[in-house]
């Protein structure tokens, strides 16, 4: 059989785009599950916009304006994020009812940064049991990532709870090994976690606790629990308690004039949502751990990851307050999320979504603090392992020690 030049060169030409596609397969085949086309990636959120949690809400305003300005930049891989975050005024039956509709009529991609422990902890078996990525949660709740094998589609962005309440405990029993320290701790699953985190820390010397006062979210104020607390005798302060009721407390020890040593949980750490509406005198010498900078360090007034932030918060959010930590935190879980859209490629499928949310080798997510950076594998899905302790001085958090990695607190 006679073989032409054409014949052979044809040949050649398909052989070679055969050898391309094998060695790129991206470039051979775009791979979607619902939620995701060549145009479009569609992410659900819910957050508390209302309710006693309402100062959350930052993180989901914070995230639609950062994909905003994704979008204006291109998107993710040519494709523009559609984000759809509704209220869930941090109650966990109405996380499910939102979660529902995200899920089942919108048709995400995946669940992104839904806040609060007792409202992710409602809607974990129903993600899992749908196979739809549950990422990056605004929560530290321990059993978001302790448990892969059983829940292998969630996976928290903060270090988790437990493991702040047991590097709280170690630090206690190092500097304030005679303290007697009083407990203020919230109802719900978030005060429990991290509250058996300080428990377990403590191990043989939880005798250490002489009071501890409970509170629940319809509760008005903590002024009667924080006089309990004084009149224990306390006189190591562990403020175990969400935005609005550590402010309360705050301003509560000014009124007394009590002045113990006073532990404040990260996730009510925020300058400008907690301590300046609390009194900035009643915070000094406020200690809490961290892995975000804090906007308003001078340290960092040349850091690029800064530089960055408040340019978009003048573009994006200019009516957005500097001083509260949450906006930071929003900036940061976002890019992320966009890391994990961007090395997922066009294989924008759930299950490869997972493999790459479970596979970072020390990303750093955009303003970590240096020296953190987020580590995962199928087996360990907890991001964020490492804290920076942090004392209140003046009108601000100032590092103090170096990082503490959580994994030993675990």
């Amino acid at each position: 059989m006679k073989i032409g030049k054409r014949t052979i060169v044809a040949g050649l030409c398909i052989a070679s785009v055969l050898s391309i596609a094998t060695a790129f397969p991206a470039l051979a085949e775009k791979k979607y599950s619902r939620g995701a086309s060549d145009t479009e990636i569609v992410v659900g959120n819910f957050v508390p916009y209302s309710g006693p949690a309402s100062a959350y809400g930052v993180v989901g305003k914070t995230a639609a304006a950062y994909f905003r300005m994704i979008n204006e930049q291109g998107g993710v891989n040519g494709r523009k994020i559609r984000f759809l975050s509704y209220d869930d005024a941090y109650s966990p039956p109405k996380a499910v009812e939102q979660t529902r509709k995200l899920v089942e009529s919108d048709g995400i991609l995946a669940l992104f940064g839904t806040v609060g422990t007792p409202s992710n902890t409602a809607i974990m078996k129903y993600m899992n049991a749908k196979k739809t990525p549950h990422l990056l949660l605004a929560s530290g709740g321990t059993r978001f990532g302790d448990d892969p094998a059983q829940f292998p589609w969630t996976m928290p962005f903060n270090a988790s709870y437990n493991s702040e309440g047991r590097a709280y405990a170690k630090l206690i029993k190092t500097r304030y090994p005679n303290a007697k320290i009083g407990v203020l701790v919230q109802n719900d699953d978030y005060g429990k976690d991290i509250y058996k985190g300080v428990k377990d820390g403590l191990g043989d010397r939880t005798s250490m606790i002489v009071a501890e006062a409970h509170y629940d979210l319809s509760d008005a104020t903590v002024d009667s629990q924080m006089v309990k607390l004084k009149a224990s005798g306390a006189d190591l302060f562990l403020n175990l308690s969400t935005p609005k009721f550590a402010a309360q407390a705050m301003r509560k020890l000014g009124e007394m004039k009590w002045r113990p040593v006073h532990i404040l949980n990260n996730v009510a750490a925020q300058v400008g949502a907690v301590i300046i509406p609390a009194g900035i005198e009643n915070a000094q010498g406020a200690i809490t751990a961290t892995y975000i900078k804090d906007p308003t360090d001078p340290a960092f007034v040349n850091d690029a990851d800064m530089k960055a932030f408040r340019a978009f918060m003048a573009k994006y959010m200019p009516e957005g307050d500097l001083n509260n930590s949450l906006y930071a935190y929003g900036y940061a879980i976002s890019s992320a999320l966009v890391h994990l859209l961007k090395e997922a490629g066009d294989n924008l499928t759930h299950e490869n979504v997972m493999t790459v949310a479970t596979s970072m080798k020390g990303y750093k997510a955009d303003l970590l603090y240096e020296g953190i950076a987020m580590t995962t594998s199928p087996t360990d899905h907890f991001p964020v392992e490492d804290l920076q302790m942090m004392v209140f001085k003046g009108d601000r958090w100032v590092p103090e020690g170096g990082i503490i990695n959580s994994r030993d607190n675990r």
